[in-house]
């Protein structure tokens, strides 16, 4: 059986700078940092208190009518990021599911947490008043598969509906899947990314007390610095990203616009550690050469590389040295640009490889790639690439790759291709 193509013909996104794709590709490439302050929660013991918030949510929810107030008050924060995405993904497609088979449109988004911010509102709900004082919409507020059930209710895709959960790689691994579903006659189109939304006591504390966080309180716009010498721990984000995959055939028949070609997926497991990264960054090069391979491509035809590039010590070493093992430095391939936006969006969790892959089609699209920001002085024991410091880069991109990693050693890579006919 030949392997169908598959492109992208929609994008949506809720941000640290609110909800629209063009709102955060334009902070993004102007090098925009969305880290601010906690606004949400009391601040008080914490010894982190910034991240990626999307502070402006409720507000533009409330005055542009993105959710029902009813169904709002019965979701969790995270699958209302999803919905939001996925509602401005679908519009910008141009599907109109009354001419679709409902059972040929899917829905696979992931999160990497799910409703934590239900769980803590609701467990606190049982310890002050009693066991039987939560509200009855907990358990569906809490799962992880309510973004997906929510999305799939609103447009009413009937086809293939799953949640992925692998940390930090969920969003990844459920564009990657659903590639392959398209691939293989599983679906026509598939509505597939992710959404997070733990800036609640337990993310933050967690986290803080993992040591996986920056404790630079005092500047927080500064505080993710990928790359940098400087650097003392990720930042949390948050928010949603949905990405419309179609099969080609499909998407030419009612003249859809095609952002880019989605043309290779690379999976593995480092076995390795909880959370630690393999330091020989040997899963995380394997991904991406299977996703290089997928693409039937050779390793010099990628362009662009939108890391995971956490600004974790051992996260940014080890897959600086998977990416120069594959792609080659700076020393034998002058033309590869590595950039890692995290430095400005923070770590959205279970949202972050999609949202990325956003980046790298806006980078196709556009023919600009995106910077790291706060790369102020280059940690010589991560591998010679061009990071492409500070500022955002014009330059023509054929082919980008996006790596999402996550705890538990799960690594997604996702090979984007621009779209020729």
């Amino acid at each position: 059986m030949e392997k169908r193509r598959v492109v992208i013909t929609g994008l949506g996104a809720v941000s640290p700078y609110g909800c629209g794709v063009e709102k955060f590709w334009n902070s993004i490439i102007e090098g925009k940092s969305g880290i601010k302050r906690f606004t949400r929660m009391p601040l008080e013991g914490h010894l982190v208190t910034f991240g990626g918030e999307v502070t402006t949510f409720d507000d533009e929810v409330e005055q542009n009518n993105l959710l029902d107030v009813k169904d709002k008050k019965r979701m969790d924060r995270f699958a209302q990021f999803a919905c939001v995405a996925a509602d401005e993904a679908m519009k910008d497609s141009k599907i109109d599911m009354s001419k679709e088979d409902p059972y040929r449109v899917g829905v696979i988004v992931g999160s990497g947490a799910g409703g934590f911010d239900t769980f803590e509102k609701q467990h606190k709900a049982i310890i002050d008043r009693g066991p039987t004082k939560c509200s009855p919409f907990t358990i569906p507020m809490i799962i992880s598969n309510m973004a997906a059930g929510r999305i799939s209710m609103r447009h009413g895709a009937k086809g293939l509906n799953k949640c992925i959960v692998t940390a930090c790689a969920s969003s990844a691994h459920s564009l990657g899947d659903a590639f392959r579903a398209i691939q293989y006659d599983d679906a026509d189109v598939i509505i597939a990314g992710g959404a997070e939304a733990v800036m609640t006591h337990i993310g933050v504390g967690a986290f803080t007390t993992a040591r996986t966080l920056s404790r630079r309180n005092d500047e927080p716009t500064r505080a993710s610095r990928p790359y940098d010498v400087d650097r003392d721990g990720f930042v949390m984000g948050e928010g949603g990203a949905i990405l419309i995959l179609e099969e080609l055939n499909h998407a030419l028949k009612r003249g859809a616009k095609i952002y880019a070609e989605i043309v290779g997926y690379g999976q593995t497991g480092d076995a390795y550690d909880m959370v630690a990264p393999d330091p020989t960054g040997a899963g995380a090069a394997k991904a991406m050469e299977l996703a290089v391979r997928n693409a039937q491509i050779e390793p010099s035809k990628i362009d662009y590389i939108n890391a995971h590039g956490t600004s974790t010590h051992l996260g940014d070493i080890a897959e600086s040295h998977a990416i120069a093992k594959v792609f080659g430095d700076l020393s034998v391939n002058k033309n590869l640009k590595v950039s890692s936006t995290k430095s400005m969006h923070g770590h959205m969790i279970g949202a972050t490889g999609a949202i990325e892959s956003i980046v790298c089609v806006k980078a196709i699209e556009n023919s600009i790639i995106p910077p790291t920001i706060n790369l102020e002085n280059q940690d010589s024991e991560v591998a010679n690439l061009n990071y492409v410091p500070n500022k955002a880069l014009s330059a023509n991109v054929d082919y980008a790759l996006s790596n999402s990693f996550g705890f538990g050693g799960q690594n997604a890579s996702l090979v984007f291709k621009k779209y020729k006919g």
